[in-house]
């Protein structure tokens, strides 16, 4: 159990006092008063886990299972969906300010999302960069939520080509893998939806990967695709057979990490998830166990109030972008002394590329049924192995046009600097890091196309990706377990810890496979000793 002690805060005691002596304005007094009155908890507990994507959520459950009580801090809210609701924004028909995390635009496909009235706790949020922007997701789920639900496992030589020999690529096949695929009841897209009308640019993609001479697999998601037929039948509003889940799937049936690790783990009652919970800083105690500082926040971003939370784990499973920020922060403010020299490198983009694919001879018809059914999967050489699918656009208007998504075994490797005068870290890109691969896919895809297919490269356009990876890997910052090298109880255990490709595979599946392996590790070895 935790133990609470509440105080009137007077945190911003100070900053009312000198806007006093500078003679400021009596909207910046007022503004300052309240901020003086925001109140001040503290707390303990025995683990705290910091995100709640796939590898908060593994955590979470498994450290529970094990009779071990967590909390589970989440900047964002929750997202109930179920059949006919209208929890998550729709492209066309109700796009507004829950598509974005505090009002910051955002760009889909190269298009900017932005100019809402107010802020709010949104889905998306695109983090700057020097050469390239990572886009990153909030709310219980993570990033589960919006992922198309591309559930891939790497084969054996792409694995062991990429990942860290120590995995043991067959205990991760034969144990942690099909674990992953339980607990998200994988399936493939059945004939009957991927012969209906609105799943004619599936079958075109289809057909243009066999014409190409390439292997054509129908890929696992994470989705309950009754759904998908019901909503064939009349029994529901279209979600995902007019492609309106880039931003979530209302009607339910998704298995995404808040209906699946999450529920189970809350289930259990030693995992409790605080939402709106935004994380400033971690730092170290003077008698080793970690400090972690929050602001609960209103839906507009309002702190409601600050917390300070002391425990003896902390799991920082925040995505890559954030976990790395968080720890570079407190390594360069000298909060957590000692921070393995590796923090910040080993960075990649896990070759992300995005193609707007316009055919000329062919119509893809409209609309078109997502998210995902048809992949095409390249493997044979380690080095350049690669996956290409088609998804659907949402239901905007017919513009004789869908998409094109290749990933892969990407080389080039990205660095976050700290930048003292913004306390905040930056990524660093070098433009054609990724060329190689890059080449590769686009021969491919533009292969796959055919002759009078078009392919515009918005990666190219506008550098992005949907899937960082690294910032504190494995064999660099960490062991393969997530436990940060050199401080006891500090862990890392999501898309940080990756070595900057998850091996021509989205990451979600190898994310969550290796969380699984290390909480069983983790559990084993540390429960009871070292928290």
């Amino acid at each position: 159990m935790s133990t609470i002690t509440r105080r009137s805060m007077l945190a911003g005691a100070s900053a009312t006092a000198a806007l006093t002596m500078a003679g400021t304005v009596p909207a910046a007094r007022a503004a300052a008063r309240t901020a003086a009155r925001v109140p001040l908890t503290r707390e303990e507990h025995r683990v705290v886990i910091i995100g709640s994507g796939f590898g908060g959520g593994v955590t979470a459950l498994r450290f529970a299972q094990a009779g071990v009580p967590c909390l589970v801090l989440e900047r964002g809210i929750r997202w109930p969906t179920g059949p006919n609701a209208e929890t998550f924004p729709r492209v066309t028909s109700s796009l507004d300010k829950r598509a974005l995390w505090l009002g910051a635009p955002v760009k889909i496909f190269g298009i900017t999302i932005g100019g809402f009235d107010a802020p709010y706790t949104g889905l998306l949020q695109a983090i700057g960069g020097n050469g390239m922007d990572v886009i990153c997701a909030s709310g219980v789920g993570g990033g589960s939520l919006v992922y198309q639900g591309m559930t891939l496992q790497p084969s054996e030589a792409v694995f062991n080509a990429t990942m860290p020999n120590g995995l043991d690529h067959a205990r991760m096949n034969s144990v942690y893998y099909p674990r992953v695929a339980n607990m998200l009841r994988l399936q493939t897209a059945p004939d009957a939806l991927i012969n209906s009308k609105t799943y004619k640019a599936a079958r075109i993609f289809g057909r243009g990967v066999t014409n190409a001479g390439y292997q054509l697999s129908k890929i696992p998601m994470p989705i309950d695709w009754s759904f998908a037929l019901r909503e064939l039948n009349g029994e529901m509003k279209p979600a995902y057979t007019n492609g309106d889940c880039s931003l979530g799937v209302n009607n339910g049936g998704k298995h995404s990490v808040d209906v699946t690790y999450i529920a189970a783990a809350e289930a259990t009652g030693l995992a409790t998830v605080a939402v709106l919970h935004n994380v400033t800083d971690v730092a170290k105690a003077p008698d080793g166990r970690w400090t972690v500082y929050v602001d609960r926040i209103s839906t507009d971003g309002t702190v409601l109030e600050k917390k300070i939370l002391t425990t003896k784990a902390l799991v920082l499973a925040a995505g890559s972008a954030n976990t790395t920020r968080l720890l570079m922060r407190a390594d360069a403010k000298n909060l957590i002394p000692d921070l393995p020299d590796g923090l910040g490198t080993n960075w990649g983009t896990n070759g992300d590329r995005i193609y707007m694919w316009t055919d000329l001879l062919d119509d893809f018809d409209f609309p078109q049924g997502g998210p995902v059914v048809y992949g095409s999967k390249e493997w044979n050489d380690p080095t350049v192995a690669n996956t290409i699918i088609q998804a659907s656009l949402p239901p905007l208007p017919d513009i004789g046009s869908t998409m094109m998504v290749g990933y892969g075994v990407s080389k080039g490797r990205g660095r976050y600097t700290y930048d003292a005068a913004k306390d905040d870290v930056v990524l660093n890109w070098t433009k054609g890091a990724d060329d190689t691969l890059y080449r590769r896919i686009n021969q491919r895809a533009t292969r796959i196309a055919g002759f009078g297919g078009l392919l515009t490269d918005t990666t190219a356009v506008y550098p992005s990706t949907w899937h960082p990876l690294g910032g504190a890997s494995m064999g660099t910052v960490c062991d393969l377990s997530g436990r940060v090298n050199g401080q006891r109880g500090l862990y890392v255990l999501d898309g940080a810890l990756m070595p900057g490709t998850t091996a021509a595979c989205n990451p979600s599946m190898t994310i969550a496979a290796v969380a699984e392996r290390a909480t069983d590790d983790i559990v084993a070895h540390d429960a009871g000793t070292v928290f």
